[in-house]
């Protein structure tokens, strides 16, 4: 089964995840989703896949959130596509095996869809 990551190098959280898999012997697949932003259609699979909506992928702290004029109360749509335009607003890491996902916070949750 595919194993993806889509990770930041700058991100603590990333960082550890990957580690984490690494050290169980695993070598997933690295997408640096800042150098190549998921599609809107790429968004909703992992939505999907994670069984969350848009609101629970996006970095609310980010100022660029507020900027965007963006709420929590936001259409599904709107968020996702603010976070195709805006990739850095997404929640990272976030880790994909076949047709499962986890966000990587903490890192460990990954371990659930392995």
């Amino acid at each position: 089964m595919k194993l993806t990551i889509w990770h930041n190098p700058r991100c603590t959280k990333s960082r550890q995840t990957l580690a984490l898999l690494e050290d169980r012997g695993m070598t997933p697949e690295i997408r640096r989703y800042l150098d190549v932003p998921p599609s809107g259609a790429e968004i909703r699979a992992a939505l999907k896949a994670l069984g969350l909506p848009a609101i629970a992928l996006l970095r609310t702290k980010e100022a660029l959130f507020s900027e965007l004029g963006l709420t929590t109360d936001s259409s599904d749509e709107t968020l996702i596509a603010a976070m195709a335009a805006h990739p850095r607003l997404i929640e990272r890491p976030v880790v994909f095996h076949g047709d499962r996902a986890a966000l990587g916070r903490p890192p460990e949750a990954v371990l659930a869809i392995l």
